[in-house]
């Protein structure tokens, strides 16, 4: 274990720029990649259906379990991280990420898919999942918090943005394994940068956490699993996490799941180019940078509760309003919707983010690890749910209006949220209080 480096507040302050921020923007370039190695599969649905005859159903349930592993990994990742430091944990699963996606250009068979996309894929990207950016915020801040929770999420969107269209393009004129070798490439070029500017924690280089005025409590090591396990245990006996899970597990089925999976090929069904239906879900991208900031600073300053009940009500009337939106050329109402689901899109993570670290102090990284755990569950549901309704019914329309009713139902369980009781002062504590020390 590295020795903790004592540093007085003056020193940190003399800094003009706080090594905190070279972490997060480092952070931030491996979350964009993350984002963009899990974008790939939506804008790839339509040309393995055409080349192997795969049905919706079939790539859907790799897709499904990408998502899953994406969730379910994050709390152990959290873990890990934790145990071996951040920056061992993020270049393995570069690397990870990489391999499955360059296999896919070999493979023959749907299982295969499911085998690279699914289990590799879902495994990397899952250890840089959101708990990634729970982590990495909670060691080097505590000032800015919200903010900078806001900015790292927002990295997800801005990887749709890069990468989308390029994919797209790339699918169409040279083939979908072209898209495939184009995310190993991107997975391996961000490697180097992880290990050489990526610290574990302040300690490292000497500093304190931004706005900090002492060391910050030193992360709990021992067996990853175990920690994760008793921190899920623990959580579970609250009605708060069943709460918070519940509707993060919504707001998973009503992004990833649904429109970042199967928003192209809906557009694809009424008869839209692909490339301009991936266009439009990057400008969805490009406008969830603006809303997850925006989304961090009111967490700042506002009731979170408040805020999670008016993204998921919003977010759900929209949904109600999509599938009559859809057509070869996309008009006015479809740019409007883009630009505001933009805005909506995981405006949802920094007020959760602040809610889990109201109501589980040092061991919020890992317990929004389950939270988020569930919104890949719920993602991964729904991926799956689409695709049967693609099959049975010709379109996506119902899966669509069920989304919206299923916002409207996080909308409630937000507001059920209560505010966490202070912890009772310990006896020192009272003893100071007592005689004014």
């Amino acid at each position: 274990m590295l020795d903790v480096i004592e540093t007085s507040p003056e020193v940190v302050r003399q800094r003009r720029f706080h090594p905190a921020w070279w972490v997060a923007a480092v952070a931030f370039v491996a979350l964009l990649g993350a984002a963009a190695f899990r974008s790939v599969p939506g804008v790839l649905m339509n040309p393995l259906h055409h080349e192997f005859g795969w049905p919706h159903s079939t790539i859907s349930l790799a897709v499904s379990l990408n998502l899953l592993l994406y969730g379910l990994t994050a709390p152990f990742a959290a873990a890990l991280m934790a145990r071996f430091g951040i920056r061992v944990v993020t270049v393995c699963a570069l690397l990870l990420v990489a391999a499955g996606s360059g296999l896919t250009v070999f493979m023959t068979a749907s299982w295969q898919l499911v085998l690279c996309w699914g289990l590799l894929v879902g495994l990397g990207t899952g250890s840089m999942a959101l708990a990634f950016v729970s982590t990495v915020v909670d060691r080097w801040f505590v000032a800015r918090r919200g903010l900078v929770s806001g900015v790292l999420t927002a990295a997800s969107a801005t990887g749709q943005l890069v990468f989308l269209p390029l994919v797209a393009h790339l699918a169409g004129a040279y083939g979908w394994r072209s898209a495939s070798l184009l995310v190993t490439a991107a997975a391996l070029a961000i490697v180097p940068l992880v290990w050489l500017l990526l610290r574990d924690r302040p300690a490292d280089v000497g500093v304190l956490a931004y706005g900090a005025s002492e060391p910050l409590p030193e992360p709990r090591t021992g067996n990853a699993a175990a920690a994760a396990l008793t921190a899920l245990r623990d959580a579970a006996r609250t009605p708060a996490f069943w709460l918070l899970a519940a509707a993060f597990a919504i707001c998973g089925a009503s992004t990833n799941g649904l429109v970042n999976t199967h928003f192209v090929p809906a557009a694809h069904d009424h008869g839209m180019p692909q490339t301009t239906a991936a266009g439009l879900l990057a400008v969805i991208g490009v406008f969830d940078v603006a809303g997850t900031v925006l989304s961090g600073w009111l967490t700042d300053r506002f009731n979170p509760r408040i805020l999670l009940a008016v993204y998921y009500t919003l977010r759900g009337a929209s949904l109600f309003v999509l599938p009559q939106l859809f057509a070869p050329t996309p008009g006015a109402q479809m740019v409007l919707f883009v630009v505001f689901y933009g805005l909506d899109w995981i405006a949802t993570v920094p007020p959760t983010m602040a809610l889990c670290r109201e109501h589980f102090g040092e061991r919020a990284s890992v317990v929004f690890g389950w939270v988020f755990a569930s919104h890949q569950i719920g993602a991964a549901a729904i991926a799956s749910i689409a695709g049967v309704v693609r099959d049975q019914f010709g379109d996506y329309a119902a899966a669509w209006y069920g989304a919206g009713l299923l916002c409207l139902l996080a909308t409630a369980f937000s507001l059920s949220v209560r505010k966490a009781r202070p912890a009772p002062p310990s006896e020192p504590d009272r003893e100071r209080a007592a005689t004014g020390r």
